[in-house]
């Protein structure tokens, strides 16, 4: 028998599918908490991939550990669920091994910032082709949230629970600073519009590290919430703003806090490869 919910059920599966979106999911179901900015965080990733018409097996993602770490294993392209800290190297090195695969790096923002954090300037120096998603819900979701390098000074959590004493990182100040040549921040609540940003870092040739804001709905009931975020959130005035412009790029990362959009972008700047193949003509 049939029942009219099942029936608009198996409607709504059928659209999914028709639009392409189950491409590059797994049958595994995420295990992220309901409410969580993960889901709208990958399916705008998902979407990115489609439009670009990417081939899941050109894709390869790579992860660290933390409530982010599982993405790979709901990507239906080649991946890699690593260490703690890890993606970034990982992917470094599957992107020089193989130039051809289109390399994620996947990470939450104590796994690139805290225990990895000494990983970021040198993938940014050298402008290897990799793109990084920064996860950033700004507490340790998976281990009960304890403060994170991006948790709000005063902000009481389960490591902290009389406040967190230490000043929080500014994840765009650290990328520009570092020399990273794309530099761009998205928000879980915009769907569509970190859709668009990581069309534009995927397709950035060079380093590219889009931060992704997002609530942690279990740990965090009163900061970094929907809600707040949301009232926060605004874009940046690309009529003013020049993206080639690193001090402008710099002045708003200082004191907007919650801009979205491309900060920084060098498109002139040669990938690690091109400038290894370079060295290697002149050898010749």
């Amino acid at each position: 028998m049939i029942t009219p919910g099942s029936q608009y059920l198996d409607e709504q599966i059928n659209t999914v599918k028709e639009n392409g979106f189950l491409r590059y999911r797994t049958g595994e179901l995420p295990t992220w908490c309901p409410g969580c900015g993960y889901f709208g965080i990958t399916d705008a990733i998902l979407k990115a991939c489609l439009e670009l018409n990417l081939k899941n097996e050109e894709i390869c993602a790579i992860s660290g550990i933390g409530c982010a770490g599982r993405y790979p294993v709901f990507m239906n392209v080649y991946g890699f669920h690593t260490l703690h800290g890890r993606s970034i190297p990982v992917a470094s090195g599957v992107k020089l091994a193989r130039e051809d695969l289109t390399v994620f790096a996947v990470a939450g923002d104590g796994d690139a910032l805290g225990i990895g954090g000494g990983h970021l300037p040198h993938i940014a120096r050298k402008n290897i082709d990799i793109t990084l998603f920064l996860f950033d819900n700004s507490i340790y979701g998976l281990t009960k949230g304890q403060s994170s390098a991006t948790t709000l000074f005063g902000q009481a959590t389960s490591s902290h629970p009389g406040g967190n004493p230490d000043t929080p990182l500014n994840p765009i100040k650290l990328a520009l600073a570092y020399g990273a040549s794309f530099v761009a921040r998205g928000f879980a609540g915009d769907p569509e519009g970190l859709k668009h940003l990581a069309k534009e870092a995927i397709t950035h040739k060079g380093f590219s590290f889009l931060h992704i804001t997002t609530p942690c709905v279990t740990f965090d009931k009163f900061n970094f919430t929907w809600k707040n975020l949301k009232e926060n959130h605004s874009y940046i005035d690309q009529s003013i703003h020049n993206v080639t412009d690193m001090e402008s790029a710099m002045r708003i990362a200082e004191h907007e806090r919650f801009k979205l959009g491309v900060f920084y972008k060098d498109s002139n700047r040669l990938s690690y490869h091109e400038n290894l193949r370079n060295i290697a003509s002149k050898k010749a």
